[in-house]
């Protein structure tokens, strides 16, 4: 990944003034307000300790290739109907059904796009430049006080804001190296439509649409000049812990009346 000379100085956070971000639409999922990072704008904040709150409400989360084989083993991973950017379906309804009082389920991998929160990387002026952002929103941030861990200190990025950068770093390149493997199953038409319908005890209907998958015929049917680039590229693999993730479904179904059977139970009118 390139990046601007605004971005990688002082630490690879913009200055003021520097590596302003790019007009932009509404933040990505969970943020409410990222700003780029900046010592003379936020020298005094910090960051202290939290949970995964923030994520309650998101049945899906985007991954990226490098985690498709911890996340197969927990979640069926699918692709966006409109961009083919795959994703961990973690509920059926509006819920993540893998959460509860802010912690993640024991034993089940955390995605990235998660653990990353609420560090993120925005785009600068530059077409190709990042810089290093936070969500002034979260929870998590302190801007007057002593508690939690220093962003900034001796005017440079704390080691905890460096960890961060790095972090990022990987997740956008890794997020790059997604992409070029989501246009390949474009390309190769190897996506169909698939609806995920559920029937609830008590007789109540889910049905979870606007995702693909891998039509398993047209991936065996590749042309063997492809298979052996792909074989080589490492996306056979992917697609293969894609295809056996979506045996996870029938986990997602457990969970998702387990969850109903604990509302109903909690609930007096019930």
């Amino acid at each position: 990944m390139k990046e601007n000379k605004a971005a990688v100085e002082a630490g690879a956070l913009p200055s003021q003034g520097a590596a302003a971000p790019a007009p932009s639409p509404p933040g990505p999922l969970f943020y409410r307000r990222p700003v780029p990072l900046s010592l003379q704008l936020h020298a005094q904040w910090r960051l202290k300790e939290g949970d995964l709150a923030f994520a309650a409400q998101a049945n899906v989360v985007p991954l990226v290739i490098g985690e498709f084989a911890m996340a197969s083993r927990s979640y069926p991973i699918v692709f966006a109907a409109d961009d083919a950017a795959p994703l961990v379906l973690l509920g059926l309804e509006h819920d993540n059904l893998f959460l509860a009082d802010g912690r993640w389920s024991e034993g089940h991998y955390i995605p990235a796009y998660v653990r990353r929160y609420p560090f993120v990387f925005i785009r600068t002026l530059n077409p190709e430049g990042f810089a290093l952002a936070i969500d002034a929103q979260s929870d998590r941030i302190v801007q007057e006080g002593e508690a939690g861990v220093a962003l900034f200190q001796d005017n440079a990025a704390s080691a905890a804001t460096t960890q961060a950068l790095e972090f990022c770093r990987l997740f956008t390149g890794e997020h790059k190296a997604t992409e070029g493997f989501a246009a390949a199953l474009r390309s190769h038409a190897l996506l169909t439509a698939r609806n995920a319908d559920a029937t609830l005890p008590g007789g109540r209907k889910l049905s979870l649409t606007g995702f693909e998958v891998v039509d398993a015929e047209k991936f065996a049917a590749l042309p063997e000049e492809i298979v052996v680039d792909w074989h080589r590229k490492g996306w056979l693999a992917l697609v293969n812990f894609h295809l056996a993730s979506l045996g996870r479904f029938a986990d997602l179904l457990s969970r998702q009346i387990e969850s109903q059977t604990r509302s109903a139970a909690s609930d007096p009118a019930g």
